[in-house]
């Protein structure tokens, strides 16, 4: 086997090898009989997470929440069997998402709105979905005994300089306190990881669009920018272990590779020409997703990164040693995990690797 065949393989085992075995740490099959709510569920990661856990586990019900009734109806078609729901409805409204969440075990948070510059030209949109649509679940999910929430958050929470970054920071914050909530059984957690290969809105599906139409050159921001890789079905890998590891106030960081986008271009289209555009507004040349000032607070485990709340909570957490056993050490003080400083990069026949693997 080729170099780049193990590096890739290295990449996915991480993810996909030991999860019979996770099973079997947990003692049971976590998601089985269980009811399982996750909002913004017509996503790209909600129809992954769902085809994934209806492959994997038997759940009693799987609620799929959100706003667009045309996707949940082309959801509807792929994903039809007798555990499904479908519920319409906004996580800014807190009587539908209190609804939502009745009878439910476990909520995965992935609504949101995500465009960078949508964000910025309508900042308190995105602030009632990001931030108030936060508390809302929540709010919700403690009226209801929800046993576990996880959130999905991004590489742009952590030193955030757009208005996205910011409510995701804010949306992270909200969900960590949230375990201080006073008489509450529920746990809330953070799984926060970078762009997802070819997902909506990506850079990826904008290149071959580009390439469709026969544009002569390919629009690059920065030679030296450099982003976090990870593909759809790793992102819900890792969601789904840390359900098992979670204790309540953890905010998971997965350690994956970083690519150059100057390469994600040459593995897409060789040879094409590039020319560059700059750093458009809230962009960062490289994405941090353990920022230094929480170095204190931050955990290295074997494939992930744990950042520890910056508050105490109630009752009293250990987090060296999570709830699969797996244990952790503290990252000298000034550790930071940005793209720019990953020593796991992928080269150019990776990421065409990697990109086929995705069925991209």
């Amino acid at each position: 086997m080729g170099p780049t065949k193990v590096a890739i393989g290295t990449i996915a085992a991480i993810f996909f090898v030991r999860q019979f075995r996770d099973k079997n740490l947990t003692g049971s099959f976590m998601f089985d009989d269980k009811v399982v709510l996750i909002t913004g569920g017509t996503g790209s990661f909600g129809r992954k997470f769902t085809q994934t856990l209806l492959n994997r586990y038997k759940p009693k019900k799987l609620i799929v929440f959100s706003r667009d009734e045309l996707k949940q109806f082309e959801m509807q078609q792929h994903f039809d069997s007798r555990e499904m729901r479908y519920f319409i409805g906004d996580v800014r409204d807190k009587e539908r998402v209190m609804q939502a969440c009745e009878g439910v075990d476990y909520v995965i948070h992935a609504a949101a709105l995500k465009q960078v510059p949508a964000a910025e030209y309508n900042p308190t949109e995105c602030i009632r979905t990001n931030i108030n649509g936060a508390e809302n679940v929540i709010r919700a999910a403690i009226s209801k005994g929800v046993q576990k929430v996880i959130a999905l958050s991004t590489d742009k929470a952590a030193c955030p300089v757009n208005l996205y970054g910011a409510t995701k920071l804010a949306s992270d914050k909200l969900f960590v306190a949230a375990n201080n909530m006073a008489a509450s059984k529920t746990e809330f957690s953070v799984v926060r990881y970078g762009n997802v290969v070819g997902s909506r809105g990506s850079v990826v599906p904008f290149f071959k669009k580009a390439l469709e139409e026969k544009h002569e050159s390919l629009p690059i921001t920065d030679p030296e920018m450099t982003r976090f890789w990870i593909t759809l079905q790793q992102g819900v890998e890792f969601v789904v272990k840390n359900f098992s590891r979670m204790k309540g106030g953890e905010i998971f960081i997965p350690k994956i590779p970083s690519i150059r986008l100057v390469d994600l271009v040459e593995a897409i289209a060789p040879g094409m020409p590039t020319h560059v555009i700059g750093i458009r507004p809230g962009e960062k040349l490289h994405e941090t997703m353990c920022p230094q000032d929480d170095s204190h607070l931050t955990l290295e485990f074997r494939d992930h990164y744990v950042i520890t709340p910056t508050i105490k909570l109630f009752r009293k957490v250990s987090f060296e040693t999570n709830n699969l056993g797996e244990q952790g050490k503290a990252v000298e003080r000034g550790f930071s995990y940005n793209s720019g400083n990953n020593p796991d990069v992928l080269s150019i026949d990776q990421i065409r690797n990697l990109h086929e693997q995705a069925n991209i």
